[in-house]
């Protein structure tokens, strides 16, 4: 049989007369005596299905067994009613049922009913097919092929590093530990070390992969696993990969705009607006600036999210890069500032309150590599299949990685990770 000859967004008035296939799920039911509706939904939108009492009674029995998210086939033509969603609408020959959904849904579809984060997350195959909730992976979609077009066009190959390592990547104790045939490994928290030598051998580099990290925040920020865009790039620094950084942001919101106009409607969100290039502000001009505001915060701490608030409000920026970052707020293959090593060449990318992607300069030199790892109070015998290859000519090299989850609420509007994450795992969380 056919399945579908045509999808919702194909039907248009210019089909009028003629036959054609659509299928979807059972959106919604309503039975007027004379005439019965059937709105069917599939992947870009809604059909109208007419059945009247002068349709064969196979049509009506079926109308009457359907119930809401079962899935149909119905062949029909197509005829012109200015009352139907997008002005046309399907008048029946033939209904076929793929499969019966159970009664009651877990959770309304159709939005009418309003369900909790936790349900929603509980329920999510269900969840997905709500107006809202694909408006925002169509979202998501268009951004991570957005990073990839404008990485590819700047001479960067896509790359999969180990998800499965033998020690920390950034010497970190949040690791998810796991039984590789019989000796202990751990689930990778960054595809850093691998980046930084593949930068050795192709010069530019990303990958978009998950990454794990068995913290124990619970905010609405932090997942125990999500999905990182990292770059490398050999013969920079920071302020290189900084401008590669803010050219990735600006195709995505242009591409987002420009491609999910509807999505964006659906979601009542306005992206932010891109001038480049970004304002760029002294680590220590941030605090300067803070505590003048009231902050108590101190130099050589991290920046809380309040503080972040405060400063972006404070010198009306959305977006922008907070650099030289204290070295003992930095992970050891951080380089130090040349002219000032208690600062190192870094950055954080703000948008509004909210750290969406980091990076640096690396160091590359051995000597130094091993000296940070002591001072950070790691053992380099831990390191030796990394530190090796620098006895093998590594170049000056940078880069950076970005949280697509973080980036995602910075596009959907949306308050919680969880809710652009297909499905979430945290602390509460490993199913479904």
């Amino acid at each position: 049989m056919v399945f579908r000859t045509h999808l919702s967004s194909d039907i248009s008035k210019s089909l009028a007369g003629s036959e054609v296939v659509v299928a979807g799920w059972v959106h919604s039911k309503r039975d007027l005596g004379g005439k019965k509706f059937l709105v069917l939904r599939d992947k870009d939108g809604y059909i109208q299905v007419v059945i009247s009492k002068s349709d064969p009674e196979e049509l009506v029995r079926k109308f009457y067994e359907l119930t809401l998210e079962s899935v149909v086939s119905v062949k029909g033509i197509v005829k012109i009613d200015e009352r139907a969603p997008g002005g046309v609408e399907i008048t029946p020959k033939e209904l076929i049922i793929h499969s019966i959904a159970s009664t009651p849904l877990p959770i309304d579809v159709s939005g009418k009913v309003k369900a909790d984060l936790d349900t929603r997350l509980r329920e999510r195959v269900l969840d997905l097919r709500r107006e809202e909730t694909k408006a925002i992976f169509k979202i998501v979609s268009t951004a991570l092929r957005s990073i990839r077009e404008e990485l590819y066009s700047n001479g960067f190959i896509e790359v999969m590093t180990p998800k499965i390592i033998a020690s920390a990547t950034e010497g970190g104790a949040a690791l998810f530990p796991v039984i590789y045939f019989g000796r202990e490994a751990f689930l990778a928290q960054s595809p850093q070390l691998y980046k930084e030598l593949l930068a050795s051998a192709f010069e530019r580099v990303f990958e978009i992969a998950p990454a794990w990290r068995a913290e124990e925040s619970d905010t609405p920020y932090h997942l125990a696993e999500f999905i990182s865009v990292d770059i490398e790039m050999a013969f920079a620094n920071y302020e290189t990969v900084m401008e590669v950084l803010e050219k990735v942001i600006y195709r995505v919101v242009r591409n987002v705009s420009e491609e999910c106009s509807k999505e964006l409607k659906i979601l009542n969100h306005e992206l932010p607006q891109v001038r480049l290039p970004f304002k760029r502000f002294k680590y220590v001009d941030v605090i300067e600036t803070l505590r003048k505001v009231g902050s108590d915060v101190t130099k050589g701490a991290d920046i809380t999210s309040s503080d972040l608030r405060r400063f972006s409000k404070e010198v009306g920026e959305e977006l922008y890069f907070i650099t030289e970052w204290p070295s003992e707020t930095r992970p050891f293959y951080t380089k130090p500032c040349d002219n000032n090593p208690e600062y190192t060449e870094s950055f954080d990318f703000i948008y509004n309150f909210l750290e969406i992607a980091s990076g640096s300069s690396r160091i590359h030199r051995k000597e130094l590599l091993i000296s940070r790892l002591r001072e950070k109070g790691l053992n380099p015998e831990n390191f030796t299949y990394f530190l090796k290859w620098f006895d093998y000519g590594i170049p000056p090299h940078a880069g950076w990685g970005m949280g697509l989850n973080r980036l995602a609420l910075m596009l959907t509007g949306r308050s919680n990770v969880r809710e652009v994450t297909l499905f979430p795992r945290d602390k509460k969380r490993l199913e479904p």
